[in-house]
């Protein structure tokens, strides 16, 4: 399960966006707070309506939030919570546009306070690793790529701003960074700013999400489903719910796909990792899955819909039929077969 971490300043307006994603109440929390999503997916409401299930499965994420940061002096989130996002697979930055704030200004404080966490978290690790390595000679690419953070957060820049190689930010994985995670901008914007929310972005980069939290985060926005919320949103101007929204980009920053399975009893979507062979997204379902993999029935998720069944599918010889080193594409339907 994707687990993405939720930062923002005090009034950044991400406890709201907490609210619009979970529908969990945190204007109170001084901790860490846990929160699941469901990543909407009109492919598998389809199928699911074809195949008439029981039951639907979303593919789902954790959110973890923490409670606002403060900008004045010894207020900051503290090394104790900081630490508590390094089991994260993702970063969500939030930062103001509304109310002719400046986003820019608020990114830079929340970046400060990461690398702040990140450079005492190297320097720890960078003498040990020193000591260590008068006995362990391969140990010197680790160093190296220790002394190369630690050069890049003394200059105040997160890591994934950084020229670190790919090689050198592996090395780094027993630091768990959090500049070394991937980082979702997300920006707050107004009302009067909806127009403009595009523009707003993009400074921040082409993932970036713009958000009016001051209306995704109205209880009775919150307390909507399906068409309903659909309808209020569309009536205050957001064609689209931050829900799949944050869903998509969450999905494209940590390199993920969604694979379906469908039938009478359950239809489900399962993220994976884009590239993976077909044993490996069938490991995803069960570990005896991909032990003992044997092949799979796979079809184009629109392909099934279109011939209306996956008995008619079968019939008409539209099933393929994928051994182990077939590369699963996102969207794809599958059926495994398999022998422990």
């Amino acid at each position: 399960m994707e687990h993405l971490g939720l930062v923002g300043l005090s009034d950044s307006g991400h406890a709201a966006l907490f609210r619009a994603l979970t529908g969990q109440d945190v204007d109170l929390a001084s901790d860490r707070v846990l929160g699941m999503v469901d990543l909407p997916d009109a492919r598998l409401d389809a199928l699911a309506a074809m195949s008439l299930s029981k039951k639907v499965v979303y593919a789902t994420f954790q959110i973890a939030f923490l409670p606002g940061l403060s900008t004045e002096a010894g207020k900051g989130l503290g090394s104790r919570l900081l630490g508590s996002l390094r089991d994260c697979d993702a970063l969500m930055l939030v930062v103001r546009a509304a109310d002719g704030n400046d986003p820019a200004r608020d990114l830079r404080a929340l970046e400060d306070e990461l690398v702040l966490a990140d450079l005492g978290s190297v320097e720890q690790r960078l003498e040990k690793q020193r000591k260590a390595l008068r006995g362990d000679k391969t140990l010197a690419d680790e160093v190296a790529a220790l002394e190369r953070a630690e050069a890049v957060l003394s200059e105040g820049e997160p890591v994934y701003r950084s020229d670190l190689t790919a090689a050198e930010r592996t090395l780094l994985g027993p630091v768990f960074l959090l500049t070394n995670k991937p980082a979702l901008v997300v920006v707050n914007v107004g009302l009067d700013q909806l127009d403009d929310a595009a523009a707003l972005a993009a400074p921040f980069g082409d993932g970036t999400l713009s958000v009016c939290v001051e209306i995704e985060g109205d209880p009775d926005v919150v307390a909507a489903q399906g068409a309903e919320r659909a309808e209020l949103l569309a009536d205050l101007g957001v064609t689209e719910s931050v829900v799949p929204r944050l869903a998509r980009a969450a999905l494209t920053l940590l390199g993920k796909c969604t694979f379906l399975t469908t039938g009478d009893k359950e239809s489900r979507a399962w993220t994976f990792r884009a590239g993976a062979a077909a044993p490996e997204c069938a490991g995803v379902i069960h570990s005896d899955l991909q032990r003992g993999f044997i092949r799979a029935e796979v079809i184009g998720w629109q392909e099934l819909l279109d011939l209306g069944a996956w008995s008619k599918a079968k019939e008409a010889g539209k099933l393929r039929v994928e051994g182990k080193e077939y590369v699963v594409a996102d969207g794809d339907v599958m059926e495994i077969r398999f022998n422990v």
